[in-house]
């Protein structure tokens, strides 16, 4: 199954569960800015007892790996679980939603964006870039993020929000590296 198939029904098998989510990581940014290759999808999903049943039911051919006790336990402790096609490697990552505060926020900004045919509940370009540099910061400086966020922030200059990138930064911790994005994208 490619990439887009394997987001495909995982997004159906969530919608149809009613669970929210939220796509974000470098499948966001590529989406927002300047594409790359990348093997796995990154999913922020409600906490919600029907999500298990409902990937389990969408992916529970052999041909994938997914390990409903793991996912369980991830939900419960606010972690992280996965889904593996074993025959391509492409691997969804879903993160649960947690009760941080700009996890909440992006979480309720997100916005429905037309993916491989499909609509789908998007991370804001603001919120990718802040999530980045998050990722970059926790991560020893990360070039990768923050190249990503760069890209996100030089298709999307104009059209941002700087005020909320701004004062999330500051929240975050990660005004140096808005500044950085800032810099290489010539602003």
């Amino acid at each position: 199954m490619s990439q887009s198939s394997l987001l495909t029904e995982a997004v159906r098998a969530l919608e149809s569960a009613g669970v929210g989510y939220l796509l974000t990581g470098s499948l966001a940014s590529s989406i927002q800015g300047e594409p790359r290759a990348t093997h796995d999808v990154d999913l922020v999903i409600e906490v919600d007892t029907r999500v298990v049943g409902a990937l389990a039911a969408a992916f529970g051919a052999d041909v994938y790996y997914f390990d409903d006790l793991a996912a369980h336990d991830a939900l419960g402790r606010g972690g992280m679980f996965n889904l593996i096609d074993t025959a391509s490697g492409d691997k969804i990552d879903f993160w649960a939603l947690t009760d941080d505060a700009f996890d909440q926020s992006r979480f309720e900004r997100r916005a429905r964006t037309s993916v491989f045919g499909i609509e789908i509940a998007v991370s804001s370009p603001e919120d990718t870039i802040l999530q980045k540099l998050r990722w970059s910061s926790a991560h020893g400086g990360s070039e990768r993020q923050l190249r990503d966020a760069v890209g996100v922030y030089e298709v999307q200059r104009g059209a941002l929000d700087e005020e909320y990138l701004d004062a999330w930064a500051e929240v975050l911790g990660v005004t140096d590296g808005l500044g950085e994005v800032r810099r290489v994208a010539g602003v």
